[in-house]
């Protein structure tokens, strides 16, 4: 299992929710610059989310009004002037007055009510599809450039972390900046102008009623901050145990076998159930916060609300307040304190897109070791006509997570165009790591590698890699057709170049016995085709890719004799005129290549023909071939 870094650890990460600060702003701001390309769209949707609350806030004023229209003239007369001028139809509403005497009755009111929603629902439909519109091709934006970002960069960056805290990374947070443009924003801002524009209402209505009904206010702040604090602390480890549950389903999804294999069913139910109650025990630790402090703002904000009937009702009495003012005010009243319980949960979500937002820039700023072009762009790789001439020079490397543990040490070897060499040895030999080096994996920690005489750094990366091709003994195939994952050595290649791909790596009869053919859905991995069929599809991959170099990584050690003999057929017909390496345990396979070198801790102890280093009676190759030999005579 590759390890796993301290960027995406299991931990709690206290980058999973940032305060609020100049920094988090920054980094959500430099992610919100994909809606740079979609900006006149967002300020169209601007535009209809205040027209939306104009509307919305109209209602309280309209309500009145029809009270007022119910009551008499005479409360209706000063609450439609307040309409008129508070409304952006003034000039309109103003012109329907005459010596402070309105026009409208209560059927009238009706209507212009009516015509009021019918403008709110209009622009809050608008409001919605174009913050929508912009969200959503936003977050395509983001989605191609985190995987496109992802996909390349370098093999060690995938040995440092986990491929399910990826994923996260590339789903949940994205969904999470998704939802702040689509919704969270758009909702902030309405609840900002609910709030302020409430305010200056009630405070036109009534200066002692507002000063009365602010008084409550302090205790709703307290409580946010005090609640916040651990509902926020309690969310986060809700969010960290179900994490870790899911890596608990990718791993064992991913092993079933192995699972199968040992007969742990049992245990992994049982760590999954184990997880799921750190989650449950959180979740109800959240949930009681939670509860309580709705409970709390329930009984102070309706506490208010009744205290500002008290008041405003000893206000009527009084003469200094009228009644379809009073009614305006107290719906005012709801509404200020519904953004307000609203404006918590808006930061809270506003702190998550942050840390979101910082989680995603941790892999944009990655360094990558190829460039990505944009689609539809001319992605034309230059050509590089490699003849396959290779050799080691005094190669050193340690594994970055590993520096002091030397894994090559001074390697030296040389490969003429065309030839064929081995490399054998005990495991943890250096072997793989000889062929990853090869491909540019890894740096290196001293020494230099030449292709044709030249320096494997002064290649273009792709153009290198697209001469070398490598068949290994886990065969990956993708879950597509047949037809797909021969198709992926040459991605343009013709229905006829892949089907005689095919014929040279002894896959065709197989392929052709299936009803479907060539697009016959392999499954995850490969998973509905044997062994020995696997491994002919990556040679017919490899076949099409037609490379200067090839590496074969123990590609016949885990298959049975028949299809061993058709394997190795094919790949003795991909092996003739190219470059190769071979990594091989069965040593039989390897008797006619040119060279062999046998590595141990890291060094090349002997080197030769198969037939050289047979003479050397107490060599390492010598040995090894014995006890093959004896092996396989006990086996028979």
């Amino acid at each position: 299992m590759a390890k796993r870094s301290e960027k995406f650890g299991e931990g709690v990460n206290p980058q999973d929710k940032k305060k609020i600060s100049k920094e988090g702003l920054h980094q959500a701001y430099r992610i919100f610059k994909f809606t740079a390309p979609y900006k006149g769209i967002f300020f169209l949707g601007f535009i209809f989310l205040i027209l939306s609350q104009i509307t919305t806030m109209s209602v309280p004023l309209l309500m009145g009004q029809m009270v007022g229209s119910i009551l008499g003239p005479k409360s209706n007369a000063s609450g439609i002037s307040s309409l008129a001028s508070a409304s952006p139809m003034s000039g309109q509403l103003q012109g329907l007055l005459k010596d402070g005497v309105p026009k409208f009755d209560l059927d009238q009111m009706t209507i212009l009510f009516l015509v009021i929603l019918a403008a709110q629902a209009f622009f809050s439909f608008f409001r919605v599809y174009t913050f929508s519109r912009v969200s959503e091709r936003s977050m395509r934006d983001v989605r191609r450039a985190l995987y496109s970002k992802m996909i390349s960069l370098p093999v060690t960056f995938f040995e440092k972390n986990r491929v399910g805290d990826l994923m996260s990374r590339i789903t949940s947070d994205v969904t999470q900046l998704q939802d702040i443009l689509s919704v969270t924003l758009a909702e902030f801002f309405r609840q900002i102008f609910t709030l302020v524009g409430g305010v200056c209402l009630i405070v036109y209505f009534s200066g002692k009623l507002t000063l009365f009904m602010l008084c409550s206010f302090p205790f709703l702040v307290v409580a946010a901050i005090i609640f916040g604090k651990f509902i926020r602390k309690n969310s986060k480890r809700v969010q960290d145990e179900l994490a870790k549950t899911n890596v608990i389903v990718e791993e064992t999804l991913q092993s079933v076998n192995v699972v199968k294999a040992f007969t742990n069913e049992q245990l992994e139910v049982d760590r999954y159930t184990s997880s799921l109650e750190k989650v449950l025990t959180w979740a109800l630790k959240t949930a009681t916060y939670r509860g309580s402090f709705i409970s709390f703002i329930i009984f102070v904000l309706f506490g208010a609300i009744v205290g500002v009937v008290w008041y405003g009702g000893h206000l009527v009495q009084d003469g200094e307040l009228t009644f379809d003012k009073l009614l305006t005010f107290i719906i005012y009243t709801g509404f200020i304190g519904g953004s307000v319980g609203g404006l918590g949960d808006m930061y809270a979500q506003i702190q998550k897109t942050i840390g979101a937002a910082g989680r995603i820039l941790e892999i944009l700023e990655e360094d990558s070791e190829i460039t990505i072009q944009p689609q539809g762009s001319s992605n034309v790789i230059k050509n590089v006509d490699i003849k396959g001439k290779i050799e080691y020079k005094n190669v050193r490397f340690s594994y970055p997570s590993r520096p002091d543990v030397a894994v090559l040490k001074s390697i030296s070897l040389h490969v003429k165009a065309g030839n064929k060499i081995a490399l054998v040895g005990y495991s943890g030999g250096g072997k793989s790591t000889i062929v990853g080096l090869l491909m540019r994996y890894y740096k290196l920690s001293g020494g230099e590698i030449l292709i044709d005489d030249k320096n494997i750094n002064d290649f273009d990366l792709t153009a290198l890699r697209k001469n070398i091709a490598v068949v290994p003994q886990e065969v990956m195939l993708f879950g597509g057709s047949i037809f797909e994952n021969i198709a992926y050595g040459k991605p343009d290649a013709t229905v006829a170049e892949i089907e005689e791909a095919a014929r040279k790596a002894n896959a065709y009869d197989f392929i052709d016995s299936f009803p479907d053919k060539f697009q016959t859905i392999v499954g995850e991995r490969g998973i509905k085709l044997s062994g020995g069929q696997r491994q002919r599809i990556a040679i017919a991959r490899a076949i099409l890719k037609n490379p200067a170099i090839l590496i074969l990584d123990e590609a016949t050690s885990a298959l049975d004799s028949e299809s061993e003999k058709l394997v190795q057929d094919a790949l003795d017909k991909l092996m003739q005129d190219r470059t190769t390496i071979i990594i091989a345990h069965r040593l039989a396979t390897i008797r006619n290549v040119d060279t062999i070198y046998v590595l141990k801790e890291g060094e090349i102890a002997e080197a030769g023909s198969h037939d050289e280093l047979l003479l050397q009676d107490e060599g390492i190759y010598s040995n090894l071939v014995k006890m093959q030999f004896e092996n396989n005579s006990i086996s028979a």
